[in-house]
């Protein structure tokens, strides 16, 4: 999964980077170098999968992973605010994180000149909506003038064209899947998930923030104090976050905001060689599933051998779920369930 995290300038944005992957990426390294994007991968902490490997003890343990696109600021507040290298990277992840600045400083001022948290995303909002609406209207002109306006295409982007020009994101624009298939293509912005994170001062830490009664999938926390956080040993991280009262740390909170925005779980392939997790969306079916393993499995799909892993972890033995009739077999069109542990069988 890749997270691309945009932003105004001076919004924290790579404050939160850090804090997220654990790396020091430097604060102002946009500004001096003229620098792209900083990347970093975590991996997902799953209580299950560390149990599944201490069952079976394998020469290997894989996490699920995250990886973070830490992309330069918008440039201007007027429209055609990403530049066109910002804009390709953009293009390939899979969801955005709007940075979004609620603190203030002496120090360090909004280039805008205001703290407005609902302002910053509604401004974050109509630079990738016009994004979108460049794209469809040079594919529009180019159907015209090759003869093609007859063409379903055509009155699909119009569709498109016509919601983001009422500010409607295209991801809240009722397409179908059929509809989605056919826009794949255009890697449109306004489609992709987008997560609110509300980068706090240490003075409005706790509380429901005030944006999420006009915005869905928002968090907040404050970047610099949970970045310090990180770099204390384990002990004094829970020591700290007790005294500040901080239920979990917010790199934590994030994957699960992340995973909920996305619909994403979690299925275990297990062995002696290799104990690891894969992430899907929720609904896949298992020959799809089995894909994301290796092409070839999907291709000589037979069946799944599935087992609950809370059934598993009772009575941790494939041959004695398979007694109990714990282990179930499964066709190509079985949804796949969170915390499933799966052994695919194929042949190609």
């Amino acid at each position: 999964m890749k997270i691309g995290l945009i932003g105004y300038p001076l919004s924290g944005k790579t404050t939160v980077f850090n804090t997220l992957t654990g790396l020091h990426a430097r604060v102002d390294s946009f500004i001096s170098s003229g620098k792209e994007a900083n990347v970093g991968l975590i991996r997902v902490p799953d209580n299950r999968l560390d149990l599944l490997s201490e069952i079976y003890q394998p020469k290997k343990t894989t996490h699920a992973e995250i990886s973070f696109v830490d992309l330069a600021g918008v440039t201007s507040t007027s429209g055609g605010g990403f530049d066109a290298n910002t804009l390709a990277l953009m293009r390939q992840v899979e969801a955005f994180t709007y940075v979004v600045r609620d603190f203030t400083s002496e120090a360090v001022n909004h280039p805008l000149g205001r703290i407005d948290p609902a302002g910053d995303i509604s401004g974050l909002d109509q630079e990738t909506d016009l994004a979108d609406l460049i794209v469809i209207e040079k594919r529009q002109a180019r159907l015209e003038k090759e003869g093609n306006k007859h063409l379903p295409e055509y009155a699909l982007l119009d569709r498109c064209r016509e919601a983001l020009e009422n500010s409607t994101p295209l991801r809240q624009a009722g397409l179908s899947a059929e509809e989605l298939k056919a826009l794949s293509g255009f890697g449109f912005l306004s489609l992709k998930p987008r997560l609110i994170l509300l980068n706090t001062g240490e003075e409005n830490m706790a509380g429901e923030p005030a944006v999420a009664e006009r915005f869905d999938s928002v968090l907040a926390f404050c970047a610099s104090v949970e970045q310090q956080i990180t770099e204390l040993e384990a002990g004094e991280q829970e020591e700290f976050l007790e005294a500040l009262e901080i239920e979990e740390p917010a790199r934590d909170k994030f994957i699960h905001a992340a995973y909920g925005l996305l619909e994403l779980i979690c299925f275990f392939t297990v062995g002696s060689d290799e104990v690891k997790a894969w992430t899907i969306k929720r609904g896949t079916e298992a020959v799809c599933a089995a894909g994301k393993i290796h092409s070839d499995i999907e291709r000589g799909f037979i069946r799944a051998e599935v087992v609950n892993f809370e059934d598993f972890v009772k009575e941790p033995s494939m041959a004695r779920m398979k007694e109990r009739g714990k282990l179930r077999l499964e066709g190509k069109n079985y949804i796949v369930q969170d915390g499933d542990i799966i052994n695919f069988r194929f042949n190609v």
